[in-house]
């Protein structure tokens, strides 16, 4: 219980998740391997820079004007049809309509193109500058590599050839050959000369190529080519109901696309203006139909009050009877322009609709005037009644042919003064440099692409590879405690490397550089097992481990040398009696080891070796025997345990490792101590569990863990007390 004054101290475990300490550690501990990857794609970043095509980009600018005629042709508006919308135009100009025509005017149909060595061919043909052809890169005369012209002004092939690539050969002095693709000769000819041949007809104009040289050659239908034209072809409106359109066009060939974008917009134009004209043209046919009927009309009331006239004498209208014509004939003109506005409406809407009933409304109330004037005929005499109705259908047939005629004259002029209701503001314009991603962004992109790719890579081998990395999961999920944490030595490394030593020499990091790291650990290690073996039987240590390369043999080796520089009589048993190499490190030999004294072949005297380490001893394995585990159950290895006991103050022993044999199971029955050396990144967790599982079976209690080759670069990063690596070392 703490006191009541006293703060009590309550440690928490570290919250679940990924800290971003641990990502920067993860990071900088395969840095290399994220370097490697981001050159690697900045190196393809640079290759598709060459190689990639430059893309080059024409616009212009289209206005769909609002048509308002002006004077005598305002009242042609109606019949012009002026309703056009932007969006009826924009599919106007993506429409086979306007396309086909730009197709068949400038041969779009017609693909020809060098034959250039697959990845980088067409890369170098684009960077040949000179005027003649390149000549054969490595031999590869088929290819082109530059420099070569050809022109293909028209191609007819049978239908089951369209849209199927062909072949065209180049020969010597303009001559071709033009064959199919299974090598079979469809067309000869020559340059500037047409040539026809079973349903293959082409006409070639140019053609500079080198003997040998390959053209990719096809005769494309109209769907294909209106479907890739329509994937390089944009067409959008520049600002809200502005009526101003953006034509766009994206290809490989700055001095064809202009072309095409020029051919699109005066394409466009051009169907404008006749469809216009052919709207004049057709009302002008209607209303030409109509007159001839009029002007029968016409004549024929005009004879009829003539000859009424006649028959009953000059005859004259008086004042109040010609105010009354007049009113009548207003009536009836009125009257017609309703109607005529009703059937318009008619056939938009039904009768039931205001705008309907409104007009419906208008009829009734002439109508009603037009009973009134009646009315007031009826009073007048017979001779006047008659006149009046015979005026009437002259006056009112007179004023409709009159304006019929006025119409077709007027649509006479409209049509022979069609401009169209569109223009171009700003004709075709191709980029100076391509369009698309710069040099600088394409590299700028690799390098992130290039991160981005090493991280999920280092996420892919950290989420396979589930393995130990921290001592403290150890701990929590076995139960058992590590007693040292022995941290990566690079000089270590550097010893491994080196020739090694001739007899009589050692290279132990322990003797070399005793200030390593690694060394402090395990004297802190060395603290740690004198307590531990207090109450053990015997004051023998076993080094084991759950599979090979993991370093026991290094903490053998250099944990006896730090035991015996603390005036203690140590010595190292290599029990390990098929790949046992602790001598190489002292200078020793193989022969006169454990194998022998087993055996009865050598005595304890021959096979204990002095090192040149004071009060430290070694025995080898001596010759590897063909029954390593048989061995070490004798008696005799057993009786080697109990008077090397006695004789020395430590014995340590190199065992293989557990789950490979069963030796160390074998040599832990007679040990004081095991202890299992794990390393950092090496196993997961239930490969160390099913080690100390397999001794506690064979009767063997383990101790704790050995931690080796911690990378304390990496846990520098790691925010946290999980991070912090101390070091004290000697300075002079």
């Amino acid at each position: 219980m703490a006191s009541p004054g006293t703060p009590q101290i309550q440690l928490e475990e570290d919250e679940e998740g990924i800290s971003i300490g641990e990502i920067i550690a993860t990071v900088m501990e395969y840095r290399w391997l994220i370097t490697s990857i981001t050159l690697a794609a900045v190196v393809l970043g640079l290759a598709y820079i060459f190689v990639a095509k430059p893309v080059y980009r024409a616009d212009g600018l289209l206005q769909i004007e609002e048509k308002h005629a002006g004077g005598a042709l305002k009242a042609l508006e109606p019949l012009m049809g002026d309703d056009t919308t932007v969006a009826a135009e924009m599919e106007i100009l993506t429409s086979r309509m306007v396309l086909g025509r730009v197709v068949e005017k400038l041969k779009l149909d017609i693909v020809v193109a060098p034959k250039t060595f697959p990845l980088f061919g067409s890369a170098i043909a684009r960077r040949h500058t000179d005027a003649e052809p390149a000549g054969a890169f490595l031999g590869l005369s088929r290819y082109a590599w530059g420099g070569e012209q050809v022109q293909v002004d028209s191609l007819d092939v049978p239908r089951d050839y369209l849209d199927e690539a062909l072949l065209l050969v180049a020969g010597d002095n303009g001559a071709y050959t033009i064959i199919n693709d299974d090598d079979q000769t469809v067309l000869e000819g020559s340059a500037g000369t047409r040539a026809s041949k079973q349903g293959f007809s082409a006409f070639v104009s140019q053609l500079k190529a080198r003997p040998g040289t390959r053209f990719n050659l096809m005769k494309c239908s109209m769907e294909m080519t209106l479907t890739d034209l329509r994937k390089q072809y944009v067409v959008k409106e520049r600002g809200k109901k502005s009526g101003v359109l953006e034509l766009s066009y994206q290809g490989f060939k700055p001095e064809q696309i202009g072309l095409v974008l020029d051919e699109i917009l005066n394409a466009y134009v051009r169907q404008n203006v006749e469809r216009r004209s052919a709207e004049a043209e057709n009302t002008l046919k209607f209303l030409e139909t109509q007159l001839p009927a009029l002007k029968t009309q016409v004549d024929t009331a005009e004879a009829a009050y003539n000859n009424y006239r006649q028959s009953r004498g000059s005859l004259d209208l008086s004042l109040e009877t010609q105010g009354v014509l007049k009113s009548v004939v207003e009536i009836e003109d009125a009257a017609l322009k309703l109607k005529q506005e009703r059937e318009e409406l008619r056939q938009r809407f039904t009768a039931e609709h205001p705008t309907v009933q409104a007009v419906d409304n208008k009829l009734a109330r002439l109508n009603e005037r037009r009973k009134q004037f009646e009315g007031e005929v009826s009073k007048l005499p017979d001779t006047q009644q008659t006149v009046l109705r015979l005026a009437r259908d002259v006056e009112v047939s007179t004023k409709l042919y009159t304006e019929l005629l006025n119409t077709a004259q007027q649509l006479k002029v409209s049509k022979a003064g069609t401009v169209g209701d569109v223009r171009v503001i700003d004709s075709a314009i191709v980029s100076r440099t391509p369009v698309g991603l710069k040099p600088a962004a394409v590299v700028v992109i690799a390098v992130v692409m290039g991160i981005l790719i090493g991280l999920i890579v280092i996420w892919i081998m950290r989420a396979i590879r589930v393995v130990v990395e921290d001592p403290e999961i150890i701990e929590a999920k076995l139960g058992l405690p590590v007693y040292a944490t022995v941290p990566h030595s690079k000089a270590q490394i550097a010893l491994a490397r080196a020739p090694k030593a001739g007899p009589g020499h050692s290279q132990l990091l322990a003797v070399i550089q005793p200030e390593d790291d690694a060394i402090e650990s395990l004297r802190s290690l060395r603290t740690t097992l004198h307590f531990a073996l207090l109450d053990a039987q015997h004051n023998s240590l076993l080094i084991t481990g759950s599979s090979p390369g993991l370093g026991k043999s290094f903490i053998s080796k250099n944990l006896g040398v730090v035991l015996a520089q603390t005036e203690k009589r140590i010595v190292i048993v290599d029990a390990d009696l098929r790949r046992g190499h602790i001598h190489k490190e002292f200078g020793l030999l193989r022969e006169i080891g454990v194998s022998e004294y087993v055996a009865s072949h050598a005595s304890l005297a021959d096979i204990v070796k002095p090192t040149a380490v004071p009060n430290l001893s070694i025995i080898t394995t001596g010759r590897i025997p063909p029954n390593p585990s048989e061995l070490l159950m004798h008696l005799r290895f057993e009786a080697l345990l109990a008077e090397l006991g006695r004789l020395f103050d430590t014995v340590i022993i190199d065992s293989p490792p557990i789950l490979a044999v069963s030796d160390a199971a074998i040599i832990g029955r007679h040990a004081g101590a095991t202890l299992i050396v794990a390393r950092a990144g090496k196993h997961p967790i239930r490969e160390l569990d099913q080690a100390v599982k397999r001794l506690n079976h064979s009767g063997v209690a383990v101790k704790g863990f050995v931690f080796n080759d911690l990378d304390t670069d990496r846990q520098r990063y790691r925010y946290g007390y999980k991070g912090y690596v101390y070091r004290y070392s000697y300075k002079q």
